[in-house]
């Protein structure tokens, strides 16, 4: 299996071979000057983002109530393991592509199709959900400057409301949040042009988004009301996730969205000084540093303002409000604006790129492959993507997004560790710079790993609550979060079968299509 090649009568298995991975990353040789303290503000800058300045309150407001701290926790460890196992195949295929090669070489075509396909929820998806909070920001700013935006060009087509025994269910309206979206094809527009972020630029947006959740739970700590958070696990309320220990669960799948991006780090290993240390340091380091800072501004918001009230696109803007600080307010939002801007650049450049790649692998059609003679930059497939984009964010409620996100991402990490250890099964000899650390078993010829179990184990913490909460709202009544799901996984089935299979250009033993320089 190490020929790049599947067993015979296997064409949906097919690989890559390392050799053929390496060759493709030749030219791209990269120095190594990232020291560990480098990786961790790397990662602080790629993870924080909407999941904190938005999807804290509805976890906190829904599901969890003051507990959402521990929720935090759980989403941490499960990022962890994950995270390690990245780091192991970063070192050993430091090349574009991330998941999506990483699973082309190792477990096959149809796996790298799934995982890509998966992407699409943690980069395209997410951009969308990101659209959603930035929207609550956006119009909250605007009307400190008397300027109204009507509610119908504000909110989505699809929205969230509670029933009379708390459970959540979901309406069509005539709404259409056309602020998100525009804020999305503004930045589709720049990706177009070429836009890239210097490293002094993106050094300022972390101190900028940092800076602005720490001064929050510095103006915050004097306006909490310790009553606010009693009972700290609201009492179950009769439904699968409605606070009591479930809940404090389903919002740990929630907010795992909010570690969104922690993945940055480990594929920043061909560029780290000693990989071996400097990579696992950066990932724990950051998670942890990202987990203590998220479960402090969790605190204050339910100290603040009482979880019921923060099912809202902007959180902080809310508990803001209440401590009758106008200037203060008017700061958060800017720079909650600032940043949510940013993470929506970063994940729909992300998402061009994977589709990049399928492209040219011919999983894709050329379109998304194809540059911009002047920019050098895939700008049709951005157009085209950012157009889908923008129209989930005009369609679809934060709740839906943040749960198909959080639950294409669990499941794309749960690969990753699978990965790891088909990897470590059929290629021992290969040199890895950082193995996952606490060992593994020899089981009939396979490599079973500790870390990668428990990140299996910590993603299927993560998706079981999201699935079970869509089974649940089908049988009662309330199809549409599972048709989204169904609807969405028949279309890349569809994709695959009818244009991915026959196209492919490793089933036709063709090199990567040659394209011109990618474009950063």
């Amino acid at each position: 299996m190490a020929d790049g090649t599947a067993p015979s009568g296997n064409r949906l298995l097919i690989k890559k071979s390392i050799d053929q991975i390496q060759r493709e990353a030749q030219g791209n040789a990269l120095k190594r000057t990232l020291g560990s303290v480098n990786l961790v503000f790397l990662g602080i800058g790629a993870i924080i983002g909407a999941g904190i300045y938005v999807m804290t309150g509805n976890a906190a407001a829904n599901f969890a109530g003051p507990a959402v701290l521990l929720s935090f926790v759980i989403a941490g460890l499960a990022c962890a393991f994950a995270g390690l196992c990245y780091a192991e195949l970063a070192s050993t295929m430091p090349v574009a592509g991330s998941a999506y090669t990483y699973a082309y070489t190792t477990l096959g075509e149809v796996f790298a199709w799934t995982m890509g396909w998966l992407l699409v929820l943690e980069y395209g998806v997410a951009a969308a959900t990101v659209a959603a909070g930035w929207t609550g920001y956006a119009t909250s700013l605007l009307k400190d400057l008397g300027i109204i935006i009507p509610p119908q060009y504000a909110s989505s087509f699809i929205q969230s409301v509670a029933g009379p025994d708390g459970a959540l269910s979901f309406v069509t309206t005539g709404n259409f949040n056309l602020v998100g979206a525009f804020g999305i094809l503004v930045v589709t527009g720049l990706l177009v042009l070429g836009v890239s972020e210097s490293a002094n630029v993106n050094n300022v947006i972390v101190i900028v988004k940092v800076g602005i959740l720490l001064l929050f739970i510095g103006f915050g700590v004097f306006y909490i009301n310790t009553d606010n958070w009693h009972p700290f696990i609201p009492e179950n309320n009769g439904n699968f996730g409605g606070y009591g220990v479930s809940g404090v669960f389903r919002a740990a799948s929630v907010i795992f969205f909010a570690y969104v991006g922690f993945e940055a780090v480990s594929t920043a290993a061909a560029e780290a000084i000693n990989p071996q240390k400097d990579v696992p340091v950066g990932i724990l380091g950051s998670l942890v540093i990202c987990t203590l800072i998220y479960m402090a501004v969790a605190a204050v918001l339910t100290g603040v303002v009482p979880y019921s009230k923060l099912g809202v696109p902007e959180p902080i803007a809310v508990a803001v409000d209440a401590m009758n600080l106008p200037w203060f307010a008017k700061l958060i939002k800017i720079g909650a604006i600032a940043g949510l801007s940013s993470v929506m650049l970063i994940l729909t450049y992300g998402q061009t790129r994977v589709f990049f790649a399928m492209a040219r692998d011919g999983l894709l059609p050329k379109v998304f492959a194809t540059l911009h003679t002047k920019y050098r930059t895939p700008w049709i497939g951005t157009l085209l993507l950012g157009g889908a984009i923008a129209t989930a964010a005009a369609i679809l409620p934060i709740s839906i997004l943040g749960d198909l996100v959080s639950l294409g991402t669990a499941t794309a990490f749960g690969i990753v560790c699978l990965s790891v250890m088909y990897l470590r099964s059929t290629r021992p000899d290969l040199e890895r710079p950082f193995r996952v650390p606490g060992g593994g078993i020899w089981i009939n010829g396979a490599w079973i790993g500790l870390v990668p179990v428990l990140g299996i184990f910590f993603c299927l913490v993560m998706v079981t609550p999201l699935v079970i909460d869509i089974v649940i709202k089908a049988s009662s009544g309330d199809p549409i979060p599972a048709i989204l799901l169904l609807s969405y996984a028949a279309v890349g089935a569809t994709i695959y079968i009818f244009y991915g299979y026959k196209n492919s250009r490793l089933a036709k033993g063709l090199d990567v299509l040659d394209v011109g320089p990618d474009a950063h």
